[in-house]
Protein backbone atom coordinates (compact mmCIF):
# COMPACT_ATOMS: atom_id res chain seq x y z
CA UNK A 1 0.00 0.00 0.00
CA UNK A 2 1.52 3.51 -0.66
CA UNK A 3 1.41 6.03 1.69
CA UNK A 4 -1.38 8.72 1.04
CA UNK A 5 -3.76 10.49 3.52
CA UNK A 6 -5.59 8.89 5.27
CA UNK A 7 -3.50 5.80 6.10
CA UNK A 8 -1.20 4.90 9.38
CA UNK A 9 2.17 4.77 8.78
CA UNK A 10 4.22 2.29 11.27
CA UNK A 11 7.48 4.19 12.05
CA UNK A 12 10.97 4.03 13.87
CA UNK A 13 13.37 6.23 13.96
CA UNK A 14 16.36 8.44 15.28
CA UNK A 15 16.20 12.11 15.99
CA UNK A 16 19.63 14.05 16.29
CA UNK A 17 20.62 17.66 16.35
CA UNK A 18 22.27 19.44 12.77
CA UNK A 19 25.49 17.94 14.19
CA UNK A 20 24.44 14.55 14.74
CA UNK A 21 24.03 14.12 18.20
CA UNK A 22 21.83 11.72 19.49
CA UNK A 23 18.43 13.55 20.94
CA UNK A 24 15.93 10.15 20.68
CA UNK A 25 15.09 7.49 19.28
CA UNK A 26 11.68 5.51 18.63
CA UNK A 27 12.86 1.83 18.08
CA UNK A 28 9.80 0.40 19.33
CA UNK A 29 7.44 0.50 15.92
CA UNK A 30 4.79 3.18 16.47
CA UNK A 31 1.28 4.05 14.84
CA UNK A 32 0.93 7.74 13.00
CA UNK A 33 -1.60 8.79 10.98
CA UNK A 34 -0.55 10.01 7.91
CA UNK A 35 -2.39 13.35 6.58
CA UNK A 36 -3.70 13.89 10.31
CA UNK A 37 -2.03 15.77 13.29
CA UNK A 38 0.15 12.84 14.15
CA UNK A 39 3.70 13.91 11.93
CA UNK A 40 5.15 17.06 11.02
CA UNK A 41 4.82 17.89 8.02
CA UNK A 42 8.03 17.91 6.54
CA UNK A 43 7.98 13.87 8.00
CA UNK A 44 5.02 13.28 5.71
CA UNK A 45 6.25 14.95 2.99
CA UNK A 46 9.16 12.58 3.06
CA UNK A 47 7.76 9.36 3.24
CA UNK A 48 4.24 10.33 1.20
CA UNK A 49 3.96 7.87 -1.86
CA UNK A 50 6.74 5.36 0.14
CA UNK A 51 5.77 2.05 0.68
CA UNK A 52 6.55 -0.39 3.69
CA UNK A 53 10.70 -0.89 4.03
CA UNK A 54 10.93 2.70 2.43
CA UNK A 55 14.53 3.56 4.89
CA UNK A 56 15.45 7.73 4.30
CA UNK A 57 16.87 10.39 6.01
CA UNK A 58 14.87 14.28 6.58
CA UNK A 59 16.94 17.66 8.16
CA UNK A 60 14.17 19.96 8.97
CA UNK A 61 15.49 23.44 9.93
CA UNK A 62 13.70 25.29 12.71
CA UNK A 63 10.81 27.13 11.21
CA UNK A 64 10.16 23.39 9.59
CA UNK A 65 9.85 21.99 12.82
CA UNK A 66 9.14 23.82 16.37
CA UNK A 67 10.11 27.77 14.87
CA UNK A 68 13.00 29.52 15.84
CA UNK A 69 13.59 30.37 19.83
CA UNK A 70 11.48 33.36 21.01
CA UNK A 71 13.25 34.97 24.05
CA UNK A 72 9.80 36.68 24.75
CA UNK A 73 8.38 33.34 26.06
CA UNK A 74 10.63 33.68 29.08
CA UNK A 75 9.24 35.12 32.10
CA UNK A 76 9.96 35.26 35.60
CA UNK A 77 7.23 34.64 38.27
CA UNK A 78 7.33 34.99 42.47
CA UNK A 79 8.68 31.56 43.86
CA UNK A 80 5.33 32.03 46.36
CA UNK A 81 2.89 31.07 43.41
CA UNK A 82 4.66 27.45 43.13
CA UNK A 83 4.35 24.38 44.98
CA UNK A 84 7.46 23.83 47.96
CA UNK A 85 8.75 20.93 45.86
CA UNK A 86 9.90 22.37 42.73
CA UNK A 87 12.79 21.23 40.32
CA UNK A 88 14.40 22.23 37.72
CA UNK A 89 12.56 20.50 34.72
CA UNK A 90 8.89 20.43 35.55
CA UNK A 91 6.16 21.63 33.35
CA UNK A 92 2.83 23.31 34.01
CA UNK A 93 0.45 23.60 31.65
CA UNK A 94 -0.38 27.97 31.53
CA UNK A 95 0.70 30.22 33.74
CA UNK A 96 -0.05 30.08 37.72
CA UNK A 97 -2.84 31.66 39.68
CA UNK A 98 -1.33 34.92 40.58
CA UNK A 99 0.85 35.44 37.86
CA UNK A 100 2.27 38.78 36.91
CA UNK A 101 3.36 38.69 32.93
CA UNK A 102 0.55 39.82 31.50
CA UNK A 103 1.79 39.50 28.06
CA UNK A 104 3.13 35.82 28.08
CA UNK A 105 0.31 33.57 26.36
CA UNK A 106 -1.59 31.37 29.33
CA UNK A 107 -2.30 28.26 27.25
CA UNK A 108 1.36 27.24 26.56
CA UNK A 109 3.09 24.84 28.37
CA UNK A 110 5.73 26.32 30.95
CA UNK A 111 9.05 24.37 31.65
CA UNK A 112 10.98 25.73 34.66
CA UNK A 113 14.43 26.11 33.53
CA UNK A 114 15.78 28.16 37.17
CA UNK A 115 15.13 28.42 40.62
CA UNK A 116 16.15 31.56 42.70
CA UNK A 117 15.00 32.29 46.04
CA UNK A 118 12.33 35.01 45.20
CA UNK A 119 11.73 34.39 41.05
CA UNK A 120 11.15 31.40 39.67
CA UNK A 121 12.28 31.48 35.69
CA UNK A 122 9.54 29.50 33.04
CA UNK A 123 10.58 29.16 29.57
CA UNK A 124 7.37 28.83 27.34
CA UNK A 125 9.41 27.46 23.82
CA UNK A 126 9.29 24.34 22.65
CA UNK A 127 12.46 22.10 23.97
CA UNK A 128 13.13 21.35 20.27
CA UNK A 129 12.64 25.15 19.11
CA UNK A 130 15.54 26.96 17.58
CA UNK A 131 17.28 23.62 16.49
CA UNK A 132 17.22 21.85 13.22
CA UNK A 133 16.76 18.38 13.41
CA UNK A 134 17.80 15.69 11.31
CA UNK A 135 15.69 12.36 11.24
CA UNK A 136 16.62 8.78 10.06
CA UNK A 137 13.57 7.06 9.24
CA UNK A 138 12.14 3.71 8.59
CA UNK A 139 8.85 2.99 7.40
CA UNK A 140 8.00 -0.97 8.98
CA UNK A 141 4.04 -1.04 7.59
CA UNK A 142 1.84 0.73 5.91
CA UNK A 143 -2.37 0.44 6.52
CA UNK A 144 -5.97 1.84 5.91
CA UNK A 145 -6.57 4.22 8.60
CA UNK A 146 -10.28 3.39 10.22
CA UNK A 147 -12.88 6.13 10.01
CA UNK A 148 -12.74 7.06 13.45
CA UNK A 149 -8.60 7.30 13.09
CA UNK A 150 -9.75 9.56 10.36
CA UNK A 151 -11.88 11.68 11.81
CA UNK A 152 -10.06 12.49 15.23
CA UNK A 153 -6.99 13.09 13.09
CA UNK A 154 -4.95 10.71 15.04
CA UNK A 155 -4.30 7.36 16.18
CA UNK A 156 -3.79 8.50 19.26
CA UNK A 157 -1.68 8.69 22.05
CA UNK A 158 1.50 8.77 19.57
CA UNK A 159 4.98 8.52 20.57
CA UNK A 160 5.37 11.86 18.89
CA UNK A 161 3.28 13.89 21.13
CA UNK A 162 6.28 16.45 22.06
CA UNK A 163 6.23 17.31 18.47
CA UNK A 164 3.00 19.11 18.99
CA UNK A 165 3.35 20.09 22.45
CA UNK A 166 6.24 19.17 25.83
CA UNK A 167 5.71 16.30 27.63
CA UNK A 168 8.02 15.91 30.26
CA UNK A 169 11.22 13.06 29.89
CA UNK A 170 11.88 13.09 26.69
CA UNK A 171 11.83 15.20 23.56
CA UNK A 172 9.89 12.68 21.66
CA UNK A 173 8.15 10.17 24.07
Amino acid sequence: MLIAPPCVVTLTWTLTDAQNRPIDALESPTEFLFGGSDLLSGIEDAIAGQTAGFETRVQLEPEQAFGDYRPELVCFEPRALFPAELEVGLAFEGLPAGHQSADMPTDAIYVVTEIYPEHVVLDGNHPLAGMALRIALNVVAVREATPEEAEAGSVGAAAISVLRGRDGESPLH
